[in-house]
C-alpha cells in the first residue's frame, strides 16, 4: 500500500521542507521506495536535494497541467536514494490555470494514480499557504504531517490549518486525516517552547510525534549541500532526529521496523 503524506503548515519557516526532504531520505534508507513532490513555486525542496531547479525541462506544473506524464518529470539522482517531482517558478502558473479548471483540486490525485504503485511513501512538500496547490495535496494524500514551532502564534495558525483539513475531509477526501504533528527548531531552554509544546499534548495526544526535531547547525546547512542530513552529517542531532520521525511513521502505519543499510 502507498502512503500518500502531505507535509503543510501554512505559516512560513517552520521546517516543513527540511522536514519533507529529511523524512523523504530516512525513509529511503530504511529501504522504502520514496517519492518527493514538491509542489513549492520556490523550488526549495527541488533546490535541497541536489536538482537545479533552473534547469528543469520539465516540472511539476506540466504534470498538473497534464502536459507531461510524471515518469517522464521525475528525478532520481543517483547519490539520493529517493525520487523527486521537480518545482520552480512555474508552479505559479498552474496556481493559477487550476482555478479555472472544474476538476483542478484533483489534478495531483489524478496524477500520482498513475505511478502510486512505484512507491512505498509520496511525500508532498505544500506551498506555506492554504493555496490551491495545498488543496490538492489534501485531495490526494491520506494524511497531513504538521512541522511547527512551539511559539506564541502557532496554535492560532494550527486551528486554521486543521479546519482546512476538516473540510477537505467532509467535502472531498474522507480518507484525509492528521497523520501527526511534528515539534520543529525545538530549543527546550526556552520556556514558551516547553509550554506551547504542553498545549499540543493535551490537546492532540498521541497524533504529537514523541520526536523532537532540535535546532541544530548541520541540519540548517544541509540544503545548501543539495544534501540531506543523514548524507551530510549522519552523526548529527538533526539526522538522528529524522530518523526516529521515519521510525515513527513506519510503526504508525504498519509496524515497520527500521531496516538500515544491508540488514
Amino acid at each position: 500500500m502507498t502512503h500518500i503524506i502531505a507535509i503543510a503548515n501554512q505559516k512560513g519557516g517552520v521546517g516543513k521542507t527540511t522536514t519533507t526532504i529529511n523524512l523523504a531520505a530516512s525513509l529511503a534508507a530504511t529501504k522504502r521506495r520514496v517519492l518527493l513532490v514538491d509542489l513549492d513555486a520556490q523550488g526549495n525542496a527541488t533546490m535541497g536535494v541536489g536538482v537545479n531547479k533552473y534547469q528543469l525541462t520539465y516540472s511539476a506544473r506540466d504534470v498538473l497541467l497534464e502536459r507531461a506524464d510524471p515518469r517522464a518529470v521525475i528525478q532520481t539522482p543517483p547519490s539520493l536514494g529517493f525520487s523527486v517531482l521537480p518545482a520552480n517558478a512555474d508552479m505559479t502558473e498552474a496556481e493559477i490555470k487550476l482555478r479555472e479548471v472544474a476538476a483542478g483540486d484533483f489534478a495531483l490525485k489524478l496524477a500520482l494514480e498513475s505511478i502510486a504503485e512505484d512507491y512505498d511513501y509520496i511525500l508532498i512538500d505544500c506551498p506555506p499557504a492554504l493555496s490551491k496547490l495545498t488543496v490538492n495535496a489534501f485531495v490526494a494524500a491520506s494524511g497531513v504531517l504538521i512541522p511547527m514551532q512551539c511559539e506564541y502564534y502557532a496554535l492560532e495558525g494550527l486551528t486554521a490549518l486543521v479546519d482546512t483539513i476538516n473540510k477537505i475531509k467532509r467535502v472531498i477526501n474522507r480518507d484525509l486525516e492528521i497523520e501527526g504533528l511534528l515539534r520543529t527548531m525545538f530549543d527546550p531552554r526556552n520556556n514558551l517552547s516547553n509550554d506551547v509544546s504542553a498545549q499540543l499534548l493535551e490537546h492532540f495526544g498521541d497524533k504529537v510525534y514523541r520526536t523532537i526535531v532540535p535546532r541544530n547547525v548541520r541540519l540548517a546547512e544541509a540544503p545548501s549541500h543539495g544534501l540531506p542530513v543523514i548524507t551530510y552529517d549522519p552523526l548529527s542531532a538533526g539526522a538522528k532526529a529524522y530518523l526516529a520521525l521515519a521510525g515513527e511513521v513506519l510503526r504508525r502505519h504498519d509496524g515497520g521496523q527500521l531496516r538500515l543499510g544491508n540488514d
